[in-house]
């Protein structure tokens, strides 16, 4: 049966209108779509608005969706009203720290790998990719439920952690220690896992100068066999999930 759920203009116009970060912005709102990642989501989100796909025509989920195949449901949720943790509180975990990661799958994938590792906090730099950005939402397959993205002026934070907390600063340099190697990673004797701020940098030009400052264990990832011809480089978010996985090692 075509067209069981009355949608209106202004409807679809909203919906797509969240597209764009100004939209985002403006509303505090953001779309999911699927029926995994907004099964995830619900209960976590403040639900504003639910289109299921069963209940459109073809052309509606077309017109509502932003996907080359839509399929599932559609759903409008409120962005979370949540403040930057203090320091302090950040000095026992394991908090994932991101500098200007611009591609939005890469963000997407970082955060869904930062919920398999058990990290629940990611502290982002103001230039960095908006998670709530629809292709962001959909890369963490409904992660975003269970990890908490924050934006902020990471060289303030980061001076602040070197003036007061302390808490150790992990980086990827390509001139940094070998993560594979013994103390290059500072382990709990406890058995408590490893705690501190890791810090992933952009694409294409790393870590920035006035974030490497603060960096006080700075790690290599080495490739392999040593000394082979290899490509360049690792891409972010495949980087993210080595140093996670031998961090919770």
């Amino acid at each position: 049966m075509e067209g069981r759920l009355n949608i209106s203009k202004s409807d679809i116009k909203f919906v797509r209108s969240l597209q764009h970060k100004k939209y985002r912005d403006e509303s505090g709102c953001f779309v999911a779509e699927g029926d995994k990642c907004v099964g995830e989501l619900l209960g976590y989100f403040e639900l504003e608005k639910m289109f299921r796909a069963d209940e459109l025509s073809a052309k509606q989920l077309e017109q509502l969706s932003a996907l080359r195949s839509p399929q599932g449901a559609v759903a409008v949720f409120k962005k979370r009203e949540q403040e930057l943790p203090s320091l302090s509180s950040l000095s026992c975990e394991l908090t994932l720290v991101l500098d200007g990661v611009q591609d939005p799958g890469n963000l997407g994938t970082i955060i869904r790998t930062a919920d398999w590792f058990g990290v629940k906090r990611i502290i982002c730099s103001r230039d960095t990719a908006d998670c709530y950005n629809p292709k962001v939402v959909q890369a963490t397959m409904g992660a975003l439920a269970r990890v908490s993205v924050f934006y902020t002026d990471l060289p303030d934070v980061l001076s602040r952690n070197k003036a007061t907390a302390q808490i150790p600063v992990y980086g990827t340099l390509l001139n940094g220690r070998n993560m594979y190697q013994n103390g290059a990673i500072c382990r709990s004797d406890d058995d408590a896992g490893v705690s501190g701020l890791l810090i992933m940098g952009n694409e294409g030009n790393g870590i920035s100068v006035s974030v490497r400052e603060y960096i006080t264990y700075p790690l290599f990832i080495p490739s392999y066999p040593a000394g082979a011809k290899t490509s360049e480089s690792l891409n972010v978010a495949v980087a993210t999930a080595v140093v996670l996985a031998e961090m919770r090692r």
